[in-house]
């Protein structure tokens, strides 16, 4: 889910724990919602600074909470004069929050007895509240499992709710030097025992500075912006031909809009045969400005280490309207509070992954997808040297064949003509 907002003071309550450095601090619950008009500015100059010197990021396990049967991971990113906080979270559905913050200071701030209540709402929040500029929160609700009787039909098996599957602690795959960790679980009751043997995980990258990943599908990402994984592992399918589908719900404030958007391309150098980069953007319904953004490849791998031959057809269905109460995710509902229907619009969208017959999962039972998530536009990929090169050459030969095949004939009617003496 995609939940956009301008952070508004949380509601008073307990004194809660404050969330830097591992210590616990009382602290104080007072601020002001930023304007909007403020947020374009903000995000562009935390880009340049990002860009010119990095950023500082930092991870932390449960902040404020000795406990381990709960997993909420804190990934900061501290630049020159802004900070971007990535909380991520299995309790409910797997979800981040993403919080941009114009401090370099600015800090995590959680009520765990509230969080851990049935009613969460007004538990997490940034300190000093008036430093938030923009907030979204991505989470990954079901997990479809399909296959085609025939060309028209699909046949769906019981949907797997990611908000009822039992997690691992990602406390003991943090890596903090590569700035990873993975969220790993399995259904906490599995009839058909399609798990007995397999795992559905989450794998978190942070990024210091701009880049390329080197590994398949290749994506571009900025200090701006995370990556993360979808692994389905050794799950054995419930039928021939299996395909699956992965839900992901998108939740906008007023005044801001979810669009999905198809950039196509001729380059396909660093993502071999995929022409098509998808993204689910929050646009401002002002000016069309793009707030925040996953965006993934057409493309899924079954393999751990995919080359081009391993590639999974992936695809977007429609953007949906979506109405009903939020999905079960405590860290998106501490944060943004209650307010779907009036102070939200809720939307849609299924990815899927499966070739023509759903062959590759059932031969090799590995599915991987990569997306990228952040602030501001996404990232968009310039024509690299090599295809510069090739169009260059591609278009600039037949010229020059014309040009020195002109000059060749020129030069052979010259000839033939000055073999002959002028009649006086």
């Amino acid at each position: 889910m995609l939940v956009f907002n301008l952070k508004p003071p949380p509601p008073g309550g307990a004194a809660p724990l404050r969330a830097e450095g591992g210590c616990g601090h009382v602290i104080c619950r007072t601020g002001r919602r930023m304007a909007a008009p403020v947020l374009g500015a903000l995000l562009l100059l935390g880009a340049a600074a990002a860009v010119v010197g990095g950023r500082k990021v930092s991870m932390q396990y449960n902040p404020g909470w000795n406990g381990s049967s709960v997993n909420l991971l804190h990934v900061r990113a501290a630049g020159r004069s802004d900070t971007l906080h990535y909380v991520w979270s299995s309790i409910g559905a797997p979800a981040v929050l993403l919080v941009a913050t114009r401090s370099p200071s600015s800090a995590l701030a959680i009520d765990w007895g509230r969080l851990l209540s049935p009613t969460p709402a007004g538990a997490v929040w940034i300190e000093p509240p008036s430093s938030v500029v923009y907030a979204a929160a991505v989470v990954f609700t079901k997990l479809f499992e399909y296959s085609k009787a025939d060309a028209m039909e699909e046949n769906f098996y019981p949907t797997y709710d990611l908000s009822d599957f039992s997690w691992d602690s990602i406390n003991r795959t943090m890596n903090h030097t590569a700035l990873t960790a993975e969220l790993r679980g399995v259904p906490a009751s599995d009839p058909s025992g399609s798990f007995s043997n397999g795992s559905l995980a989450f794998r978190v990258t942070a990024y210091e500075s701009g880049g390329r990943d080197q590994a398949l599908p290749g994506l571009l990402h900025t200090a701006n912006s995370s990556k993360v994984e979808f692994v389905l592992a050794g799950a054995a399918p419930r039928g021939n031909g299996s395909r699956f589908a992965l839900e992901v719900t998108a939740v906008e404030e007023k005044g801001t809009a979810s669009g999905l958007r198809s950039l196509r391309s001729i380059d396909d150098e660093y993502t071999p045969t995929i022409f098509e980069t998808l993204s689910l953007v929050a646009e401002s319904r002002n000016d069309g400005s793009v707030l925040g953004f996953l965006q993934w490849k057409a493309t899924a791998y079954g393999s751990r280490r995919p080359t081009r031959g391993d590639g999974i057809r992936c695809r977007a269905g429609e953007l949906r309207a979506a109405s009903g109460t939020w999905p079960r995710s405590a860290v998106v509902r501490a944060y943004f509070g209650e307010g779907v229907g009036s102070d939200y619009g809720v939307s849609a969208v299924n990815v899927s992954f499966g070739g023509e017959d759903g062959g590759v999962y059932q031969e090799k039972r590995y599915l991987s997808w990569s997306a990228l998530l952040g602030f501001g536009p996404p990232p968009e990929d310039a024509f690299s040297p090599l295809v510069i090169s090739i169009v260059a050459v591609a278009l600039g030969t037949p010229p020059l064949l014309l040009l020195l095949g002109a000059a060749v004939l020129l030069c052979a009617r010259r000839r033939r003509y000055s073999e002959y003496e002028p009649i006086n």
